[in-house]
Parts: C-alpha cells; sequence; structure tokens
C-alpha cells in the first residue's frame, strides 16, 4: 500500500465516523436573518510528492511525473478542500435541480478530483478513447463499479445517502477522486485561493467540517449571527 492509499484510507474512515450518526432529516424552511461563513483553508506542514508512472495508454496517460499530495499556493491556501456544516435539521432550500454533477475521467485523471453532491444521481463520464473501470467505495463497500471502454460513454449511477465515496480506476491504479455526498445545501469546495463561502445561514451554533483527503477532518464550532458574516481561517493538519 502506498502513502496515499493509506493517507487517503484514513481520512476516508475519520469523515465516515464523523457523519455515521443517524441525523434528523433535513427540512427546507424560511430563513429570517441568515448569516454567512466564509474563510480560507491553509496548510502551512511540508508537502510531500507521490510518484505517478503510468504503465499503460501512456499517450493519454503522460510520462512519469511527481504530484503533491495536497495542492497548497504561495500563500498556505488549499485547493480542493471541502467544507460543511452537519447535523443541520433545516435551513435554506437547495440549489435549483439542473444537469447531473459529472465525474469525467479525463486524461487518466478525474475530473473533478473533489466535489460535493446531494444525494441522488451522478454521471460517470469517460472522455478518453480507452477502457476506464471506474470504482467508488463507500468505506470498503462499493457504490457503484463500472466499465467504460468507449470515448464519450456515460453511465449515471444512484449515490443515496451521505458520506465519502472514493473513487478509483481498476484499469489506471494511480487515478484517485472523491466525492462527498451531503445530505444539507450548506456545502462548499475550496479553489486555488483557498477560500469558501457559505450563504443563507441561520442563525445559532454549528460544526464545521472542513476535510483533505490528505490530512483527514478537522472539525470546528461556529456561532452565526443575524445578518452578519461570520471569518474564519482553518488550519489543516496532518
Amino acid at each position: 500500500m502506498t502513502i496515499r492509499e493509506l493517507m487517503s484510507g484514513l481520512a476516508a474512515i475519520a469523515f465516515v465516523a464523523m457523519l455515521s450518526v443517524p441525523a434528523q432529516a433535513y427540512e427546507v424552511g424560511p430563513v429570517t436573518g441568515g448569516g454567512t461563513i466564509e474563510g480560507t483553508i491553509v496548510y502551512r506542514g511540508d508537502v510531500p510528492t507521490t510518484k505517478i508512472i503510468p504503465t499503460k495508454d501512456i499517450e493519454v496517460c503522460g510520462d512519469p511525473r511527481e504530484e503533491p499530495l495536497i495542492e497548497v499556493g504561495s500563500d498556505q491556501a488549499v485547493l480542493n478542500a471541502a467544507v460543511q456544516l452537519v447535523d443541520v435539521a433545516q435551513g435554506k432550500a437547495w440549489p435549483e435541480p439542473g444537469k447531473p454533477p459529472e465525474l469525467n475521467n479525463l486524461k487518466c485523471r478525474f475530473e473533478p478530483a473533489v466535489q460535493m453532491i446531494p444525494a441522488g444521481s451522478l454521471e460517470v463520464v469517460n472522455s478518453d478513447p480507452m477502457l476506464h473501470n471506474t470504482h467508488g467505495y463507500y468505506g470498503k463497500r462499493t457504490a457503484f463499479n463500472l466499465a467504460l471502454p468507449n470515448k464519450g460513454q456515460r453511465i449515471p449511477v444512484e449515490l443515496k445517502r451521505a458520506g465519502t465515496v472514493r473513487v478509483d480506476c481498476d484499469a489506471h491504479g494511480w487515478m484517485e477522486g472523491w466525492v462527498y455526498v451531503v445530505d444539507n445545501p450548506y456545502y462548499a469546495v475550496t479553489g486555488a485561493d483557498g477560500k469558501f463561502s457559505i450563504t443563507d445561514v441561520p442563525p445559532g451554533d454549528y460544526k464545521l467540517v472542513a476535510i483533505h483527503p490528505f490530512t483527514g477532518p478537522i472539525e470546528q464550532t461556529v456561532k452565526v449571527e443575524e445578518n452578519k458574516a461570520t471569518s474564519l481561517t482553518i488550519e489543516l493538519k496532518k
């Protein structure tokens, strides 16, 4: 087992454990005087790398390379950290339904590498001219296992419960992606600037969880005041 596989597995187990206690079903209701939680996710430790050595389909997958286990900008901001309020019983409406979220196999990478979606449909897509076998897991249990031999192929899957879905490709062992299935609409994924914003939060006290596959989850309490913004800097630690 590689360092990347070990750290990813531990991160998934830790996050699943935090969500393992059954919560009251989320209800949409009016939000009066909603506030905003905004902030930046940072990582100040050493950034290790992993060696990627494509052994097949090199014309698409590329040459051997070193890749960081966590992408950190010059200001220590973290890309692709997932942020969520947990145990929220009631609040704003879910976003209007549109095109289902996608998990794309593109140049032997998963795009996006990290995403957060409501429980429901996810379309798995192959944009490469060869076979990908996309395999998703809730912990050790298979959530989906799809052979996609054709470019342009897409297969819908249903992810019906909240939790972490780690995604591998059985044909290209270095590929890894993460789908965080959420049970309320108060969530965000950081961009390259490490920033996030969660809006229209009913005033009150909450538990916020920030997670990256390399570090695992960080839990923090946060107080939201009526019509105000609460600003945070959250440091991820290995």
